[in-house]
């Protein structure tokens, strides 16, 4: 019996110093010695990939998407977009539905409707028509056929901070006509925030809603 009683207080021994030693090892100085590693290489991306105003003050992270919109007014429940600035493409869908109408980054994901599905059918014919409505202006009207893909859907993860190319010239002129700007002027900030493929092979260009939006604040504060 004592001997029995000593193995094992033995193999207890043992079993504990291996957990303190592992939760040591594992949970202190490996996540120490990475988070230190990541903060000497890559201190931007380690920090979230934060972007700045020209003020200074951090306004977003450049991987996540998020929405322009006018305060709410009393009895609505989804506020309008603020036209003055470029839109993102819709966070899983569009109308009360919806997985994640506000980029809220506990909702990511994708809506899960097949591409037959009747409620996905409404919101992209919806989504197409108030982009069309939204910006045509008085000299451009935009024709339904102008609408790229992610003007009307979402990205899998409902959280992509990027449009193409082609969705962010479709609202160069209602930008324009929002800020007293000149279409060449928007039109040429669309081009200079505009990303190529990476490598040149990998991927599509694309162009990160928030850097565009900070340029044309920057933009329309520096006008006349």
């Amino acid at each position: 019996m004592n001997n029995s009683a000593a193995n094992t207080g033995r193999v207890l021994w043992a079993g504990l110093r291996a957990l303190l030693v592992l939760t040591v090892v594992c949970g202190v100085l490996y996540p120490l010695a990475v988070t230190g590693a990541a903060q000497l290489a890559f201190p931007g991306k380690a920090n979230g990939s934060e972007i700045e105003d020209a003020s200074g003050k951090v306004v977003g992270s450049e991987l996540i998407g998020q929405r322009y919109d006018l305060p709410l007014k009393d009895g609505e429940d989804t506020p309008a977009p603020d036209l003055r600035w470029f839109q993102p493409r819709p966070s899983n869908g569009l109308g009360t539905n919806s997985v994640n109408t506000r980029y809220s980054i506990i909702l990511s994901g994708a809506t899960n409707r097949s591409g037959d599905n009747a409620e996905l059918i409404r919101w992209v014919k919806d989504a197409k028509a108030a982009v069309v409505e939204d910006n045509s202006t008085a000299d451009h009207q935009v024709k339904p056929s102008d609408v790229p893909a992610d003007a009307v859907t979402s990205s899998g993860s409902g959280l992509d901070p990027h449009i193409s190319p082609a969705y962010a010239k479709l609202q160069v002129h209602r930008v324009a006509e929002r800020n007293g700007l000149p279409v060449a002027q928007v039109d040429r900030l669309v081009a200079d925030h505009t990303d190529g493929r990476i490598l040149g092979f990998v991927g599509e260009p694309r162009v990160n809603v928030l850097k565009l939006n900070i340029a044309l604040k920057q933009l329309v504060a520096t006008k006349g």
